[in-house]
């Protein structure tokens, strides 16, 4: 089977294939957490501790779970400082603060639309 190129790009970065390379990566970062993660860090370096305190709602387990598949990514940089205890640090790489644009945008864009979102769904649960 042939798949139409969209814009020149590889058949790995076709959306539109169910078992694209794209599709695989679109899947991992567009979670909750990982916005938030993407987003708390900013142009920050934070420790663990530090990005779970400032991450209401998030389990160790998860917040383990989305900065490894972050890194996986390229997204995120994890390192650690040989002492003792190790010193583990988290930051965004390049493509990380790409990400954290489309991010930022998202953010806008809830507030921007909050109310309206908010009406619409009393509305519809009465």
């Amino acid at each position: 089977m042939v798949t139409k190129q969209v814009n020149g790009l590889s058949e790995e970065a076709d959306f539109r294939r169910a078992d694209s390379l794209a599709r695989e990566i679109f899947s991992d970062v567009a979670n909750k957490w990982a916005f938030l993660i993407i987003e708390t860090l900013g142009e920050r370096t934070l420790r663990f501790t530090e990005l779970r305190n400032e991450i209401e709602g998030i389990s160790h387990k998860m917040l383990t779970q989305n900065l490894r598949m972050l890194e996986r990514n390229g997204l995120v940089e994890r390192t650690v400082h040989p002492t003792v205890p190790p010193r583990v640090e988290y930051t965004l790489t390049g493509p990380g603060q790409g990400l954290r644009a489309t991010v930022d945008g998202m953010c806008e864009w809830t507030h921007r639309y909050f109310g309206q979102i908010e009406a619409a769904r009393h509305r519809f649960d009465g």
